[in-house]
């Protein structure tokens, strides 16, 4: 498949209206009702890059791939039909909702939901924060990127590489104790310079997601949203650091559906004619204390 990126994401909750405040007055994005139910969260110029749903309960629902053309999609049918791999074409309605032409919907061997689509929905209204930031790094790097669990690591990289197409970024084998064995995540880039839009970690997540990715300008915004997030005690779920392999530097927070979402400027955007995939051996230059989002005697996890 020619995927060129994340183009949205969707999450699932029980309170609209937390997702609404998180947005507006956290990460400093628009909100407003999406089509056919739920809340469209706005990033760029496009009507959204985030679609939060109502269900019974807070977890991530599904990923969504862009594709550049009819052509391109008609191609990813094929592919997945070639490699048995039963999908479902969305009806009107879900197509009005994500603002697509055309919409398909399948599952990886972990699981997973994707969603790929071509001919998105523009109306050219700009983004105006209303926390002032003045801009995420979208355009045709999308949205960010999505960190997603696959027990089944090797049937589920495989997939990823070979029907969707993703390329290996990198490797991070992750050991929890001295004496255990690796816990594998392997971060994966499609068509754009991002240094990885997909990543798969070797554990189940229960609410369907490790974290998500957004991308400010500079210092200075990563700063501001941090202190929103204290002012509105989000809870923390890693200090500010320097990722090793992507140069982002970055915090994680929560979000009213449970995984965690980065926010970090300063990542790297690759040429891949020139990139040597490779392993590192410790996830940060600096910072990014985790422990700090483990639950604590008192049962919740640490908000400074």
């Amino acid at each position: 498949m020619d995927i060129r990126a994340l183009g949205y994401y969707v999450a699932q909750t029980d309170k609209l209206s937390e997702w609404k405040a998180y947005a507006e007055d956290v990460l400093g994005m628009e909100t407003r009702n999406a089509p056919n139910g739920g809340l469209y969260i706005k990033m760029d110029d496009r009507p959204f890059r985030m679609l939060v749903v109502e269900g019974p309960d807070k977890r991530y629902l599904s990923s969504g791939w862009e594709l550049a053309s009819k052509a391109a999609f008609d191609d990813a049918l094929k592919t997945l039909a070639a490699h048995g791999v039963s999908y479902e074409l969305a009806d009107q309605d879900q197509c009005a909702q994500r603002g697509a032409q055309q919409l398909a919907i399948f599952r990886d061997p972990a699981g997973n939901c994707h969603e790929i689509y071509w001919g998105f929905l523009s109306d050219c209204e700009p983004f105006t924060s209303p926390q002032g930031v003045p801009k995420f790094l979208t355009d045709e790097m999308g949205l960010g990127h999505t960190v997603l669990p696959a027990p089944n690591f090797d049937e589920t990289y495989e997939f990823l590489t070979e029907v969707m197409g993703f390329g290996l970024s990198d490797i991070y084998n992750f050991k929890p104790a001295p004496d255990a064995p690796n816990v594998r995540i392997h971060f994966m880039h499609c068509a754009n310079p991002r240094h990885h839009s997909l990543a798969i970690c070797e554990f189940p997540v229960p609410s369907g997601c490790v974290h998500v990715m957004v991308e400010v300008e500079n210092m200075t915004e990563v700063g501001r949203a941090h202190d929103r997030r204290i002012a509105h005690k989000v809870p923390l779920s890693a200090t500010l650091g320097q990722h090793l392999n992507d140069k982002m530097t970055s915090f994680y927070m929560k979000t009213p559906s449970g995984f965690d979402l980065e926010y970090g400027c300063g990542g790297l955007q690759m040429d891949w004619d020139k990139h040597s995939a490779f392993e590192f051996t410790k996830v940060s230059i600096w910072g990014h204390d985790f422990s700090v989002g483990q639950p604590s005697e008192g049962g919740e996890a640490g908000n400074e």
